[in-house]
Parts: C-alpha cells; structure tokens; sequence
C-alpha cells in the first residue's frame, strides 16, 4: 500500500515536474512477483487522485500504446520483453556476466568468508572468481549451461578499485568505491529483471531527466551509474531524499500505525479524516524548508516556492499534533459548502440527514472550531439531535435562580417578533430583554447556549441559534426551563 513517505516522493516529482514547465510520469514497477500485490496499484492510483496529485503518463493516461506515444505502457510487468536484450549486450560487452550458483553455494561463499567485520560478504569483485559463472567457467560449459536451460542470472560486473562519482540534487557530490559494491543481479532467474536494471532501461526509453527517491536508494546509484556508462547512456538528475523518522526516532514504518495510531500509508490519513490539502502541506515540509515563514501551502503555492536545493540531508521527525494544527487550517479555508460535503458521510453514519443547505450553515459555524470535516457529526451533534442532558459543570456555574424565569420570557418574546431569526435580530432580542430586566447579558446568554446545545461552550451562540432556527430554540429553551426549573 502507498506508504506517506511514497507521497512524499511522488508529490516532490510532481512538484519539480509541475515548476520546470514538465512532465510527471507514474510507472508501477511490478517485476518482483514475490513482493507484487494486485491491490496495491490500485491503492497507488487512488491515493494520487486524493490528493490531487495528476500525472501526465501512467496507467490510464497519456502514452498508452497506441496514443501516439513512445512511453508506454507504465507497468513493468508489461514491458519485459525490453530488459534481456539490454542485459544480453551488457555481457556481450564484458559488463554483465551469466552466474549459475545455487543459493546454497551462495550462502556457503559467505560463510566462509563472514567475520565481524564483515558479517554479510558480498557476491562481489572480491569474490566472484571463486564462484560458478561465466567468468570463472570454460566458454563452452558457459554455453552448454544455457543451451540446458539451467538456472542462472545475470550479474553486473562492478570494476574492481574503482570510484564511482555522481551528483545528488539535494546531496552534492557523492562517491563510491566499487569495493563496496555488489555485482548486482540484474535478471532473476526467472527471466525478470530486477529493480535497477528495469529502472535504467525505463528510465533511459521514457527519456527520465530526473528521478527523486527515497535515501534508501543512494547505495544503488553508483551500480546504475555503472550500467550507464557502460551503455553509453545519459544519467537522469538524481535526488534521494531524508527518511521520515517517527516521534520516537527510527524510520516511520508500520508499527507506529499499529501501536501509535500514527497515520502511515494514504488510506490511514483517508480513513482518520484528514483533508488532502492538509496531508500534502504537512509532508511537502517533512525535508523541505521554504525559507520564508509561511507555513500553510496550496498545492499551487507549493508549485510556486518548491526547490530541491532546500531539501534537507537529515532525517524529518513525525509530528502528530502538527499534522493536526495543518488540517484545521486547511479546513478553515474551505468554503463551507465543501466542509459540508466532507462531513456528510460521517454525519450520516450517526444517523442524521440534514439538507445541503442546513448541513453548509452549520459548517459556516462550526468550522472554525473543528479539526476534521467528520466532527460536524460528534462536536456538532446538538444541530442535528435536542440535548437530552445538560453538562453538569455549565449547570452549576450557569444556570442561575432567576436562569428560568428569564429564558421563559426570552423564548417568548422570540417567538413574538416578525423580524425573522437571524443572528442580529435573536441578539437585539436577547439584550433588549437583558436592559428591561436590569441584568448583564451574560444572566441570558450562558442558559441560552446551555438550552440550545446542552454545552457551556461551543460557536457564537446567536450565529448557532439563527442556524437552529427558531422553532428547535423554542422547544430547547423551554425544556429546559421545565428540566432544570
């Protein structure tokens, strides 16, 4: 399932791609059959459109075969037919070699050779003359191995006492001893490729000029570097990423859904409520400083201030409350029509089914106040449901001895008056009576709301009675009056 920290990386690609005037391309890499769930790409698409994150080619978009386009098709499973001849010229060249070990001989070599030190040996420069591949076997054994069908796969043949150097965008200059390096497999047995070699010859035909991933990926960049070069190829722009680190240190993963309530892939965040406005701006900033101090992005601003020359090297720590505070400003910006919208699933899931109009008014109210769309249903339940209690501690620091007589008399001018029910007209009511009486507004305001909502707190109380409206007022207010007398 797509994992925050993939948004991340797709919405900096788009980011880039939307700022350079370019293209954003979505390709779902499923070669590893082992790790490929049928779900998942459907999660990928679905998490994009959430979040508004549009590419130009990819699945169901532009460069499909037969659009006029070379690109496609986007699934690697769907492309393998491009990856063996570009392994097969590989080894013709002397960069790639045929190897036929078991996994027993494998684990064998690296037993023998394991210390302290180095505690995982690599199938590498150092050790693959001791191994069984066509380096070390006769041509025609070579031939006759592959003319049998046996098992093998194609290894890259990394230089032995080499440096490899690259520039990251965000990193700088960055370089490898190729004795660090493994001769990576670059075809399965089972005739698919692997990551890196699928990746080089994709990116190469869907003429990629910059690729952002995860830092994860860093210790890989000197081994297709290697496969460029040896192709005669131009390398994309490459940038790698900081990790998202959890609150706890260590990189986010599963573990802090499960035991944290952390949101960490999309459907999470889609499933606690967060606004995709609000998921994207938080993390566009895990690893990226804008340099100013603005803090609340649209997507289109994020367009605008974008740049990879700002992203950071270390790591970004999660910050649940943060997260939070984001989605409540990009839900206060909203119009309240769309806050509605947003709320209308949860609100009828308790069993309410206000109108579109009713529903956007008590939005319009509410708003400000809420954290998710969705606490229409809980923190503004009294819209839709009278109070059948009234909170304790308001009663006993509110409701007053003289508290009923006054809000009997209120309701009844309310009900008395043709200058309709809104806001100013239930407060020029409302202070009228409180200067008639000679008592402060207040004596009338706290049991009106404590009537209307049975809370002490909440949004402007004449803006939330014009939106109950006066009949729902006048039942409220006068059984209240009979309840707590």
């Amino acid at each position: 399932m797509l994992h925050i920290g993939g948004l991340r990386t797709a919405l900096y690609n788009y980011l880039v791609a939307r700022g350079k005037d370019g293209d954003f391309l979505l390709r779902i890499e499923d070669t590893d059959r082992a790790r490929s769930v049928a779900e998942a790409e459907k999660d990928i698409l679905g998490g994009l459109d959430w979040c508004g994150l549009d590419y130009d080619e990819g699945p169901g978009a532009g460069g499909e075969p037969g659009a006029g386009d070379s690109h496609g098709p986007y699934r690697q499973s769907e492309r393998s037919d491009r990856y063996r001849p570009v392994a097969e010229r590989l080894v013709d060249e002397g960069h790639a070699y045929y190897a036929f070990d078991t996994p027993a001989e494998i684990e064998a070599m690296r037993a023998e050779r394991r210390t302290e030190e180095n505690p995982q040996p690599k199938y590498g420069p150092r050790t693959r003359r001791a191994m069984k591949n066509s380096l070390t076997l006769p041509e025609e054994k070579t031939q006759r191995l592959l003319d049998e069908g046996a098992d093998h796969v194609v290894r890259l043949k990394v230089p032995k006492d080499t440096g490899v150097k690259f520039t990251d965008e965000v990193r700088g200059s960055v370089s490898f001893s190729t004795n660090d390096l493994d001769d990576q497999v670059l075809l399965k047995s089972d005739g698919l490729p692997t990551y890196h070699l699928a990746n080089v010859v994709d990116d190469h035909q869907m003429e990629i000029t910059c690729v952002i991933r995860g830092e994860e990926w860093l210790p890989s960049t000197p081994k297709h570097k290697l496969m460029y070069d040896a192709l005669g190829w131009q390398m994309p722009k490459v940038a790698h990423l900081p990790l998202i680190m959890s609150p706890s240190g260590g990189k986010l993963s599963k573990r802090d859904a499960e035991e944290g309530g952390l949101p960490v892939s999309v459907r999470d965040y889609r499933r606690q409520g967060y606004e995709p406005e609000a998921v994207l701006n938080f993390i566009a900033l895990l690893g990226w400083n804008p340099g100013t101090e603005q803090e609340v992005f649209s997507l289109e601003e994020l367009v605008e201030a974008f740049s990879l020359e700002r992203v950071a090297q270390s790591g970004a720590q999660f910050d649940l409350d943060k997260l939070k505070w984001f989605n409540q400003q990009h839900l206060h910006r909203l119009p309240p029509e769309e806050v509605a919208a947003r709320s209308r699933e949860a609100v009828e899931a308790e069993g309410y089914m206000p109108s579109e109009d009713y529903l956007a008014d008590v939005a319009a109210v509410m708003q400000d106040r809420i954290t998710f769309a969705g606490d229409l249903a809980t923190d503004g339940a009294f819209f839709f449901k009278a109070p059948d209690e009234y909170e304790e501690a308001g009663v006993e620091k509110r409701w007053k001895d003289d508290s009923a007589e006054l809000l009997a008399a209120y309701a009844d001018r309310l009900e008395a008056t043709s200058d309709g029910f809104d806001a100013d007209t239930v407060e020029q009511v409302l202070r009228a009576l409180a200067d008639e009486r000679d008592v402060g507004a207040g004596r009338l305001i706290h049991p009106a709301r404590l009537a209307t909502s049975g809370r002490s707190y909440g949004p402007g109380v004449f803006s939330m009675m014009a939106v109950l409206g006066r009949e729902r007022c006048l039942r409220r207010m006068r059984r209240a009056v009979e309840v707590l007398g």
